[in-house]
């Protein structure tokens, strides 16, 4: 057994075993824990907010950062193998990790601090209301993301294809082709930090239209 191979192996455990922590938490949260808080009372709510909430979000940040730094070390090791499938993969599980980072885990703590406010005999913070809807968007738009990333990182491995083919080779993807997939990706990214989530807002709409992202991307990939 080569010391090279081991460590390539402990760093894919590694992204997996996060990974699997990171995209189970953002499930938990988006297809139980939101629906559940439509039908609970408020004060059930406020406890789940206060003690239960951060527990979660600990897991989830942290799986996060976990999951992408070691698929950054996994990159580095694939180097000239590196095909578009696992770029569009890299691509929307980077835009996720900055959107737990950056967008999710500041406003989240918003809520979590207003609601302990309100537990506390005191009044909600203003600015509470606008920051559950900036990570609850952001966290909708995550999940889309999650079934094209999920898919394209298990295709870049184990589906044919010209997207399979490694970027540093001749006949791969073409130019148009990632000029629209990135494109795409970076319009639902700017939705996500400033627009609506529209079809997304119910369980069933975000995981329809990740499926219908996933299976468009992948036309333009194989197609154009």
């Amino acid at each position: 057994m080569e010391f090279s191979d081991l460590l390539n192996h402990l760093f894919r455990w590694i992204h997996f075993f996060a990974g699997v922590t990171w995209i189970g938490l953002l499930y938990y949260f988006n297809f139980v824990q939101t629906e559940y808080f439509k039908e609970t009372d408020a004060s059930a709510k406020s406890a789940a907010i206060s003690k239960l909430v951060p527990r979660a979000l600990w897991w989830f940040r942290y799986g996060a950062l976990f999951t992408f730094l070691s698929g950054v070390i996994l990159a580095a090791y694939l180097g000239g193998a590196i095909n578009y499938y696992i770029v569009i993969g890299m691509l929307l599980g980077t835009l996720m990790f900055l959107n737990v980072w950056l967008i999710i885990w500041p406003n989240q703590k918003i809520v979590i601090a207003s609601t302990d406010q309100v537990l506390s005999g005191g009044e909600a913070m203003p600015e509470a209301a606008g920051a559950l809807a900036k990570a609850g968007l952001a966290s909708r738009t995550n999940t889309l993301f999650s079934l094209p990333m999920l898919f394209f990182m298990g295709a870049s491995a184990h589906l044919t294809g010209i997207g399979r083919i490694p970027m540093s080779s001749e006949g791969g993807t073409s130019t148009l082709a990632m000029i629209l997939t990135v494109g795409i990706v970076a319009a639902l990214q700017f939705n996500g930090m400033k627009g609506k989530t529209g079809p997304m807002t119910s369980v069933v709409g975000v995981i329809h239209c990740g499926i219908g992202l996933m299976v468009a991307l992948l036309l333009i990939i194989e197609l154009l």
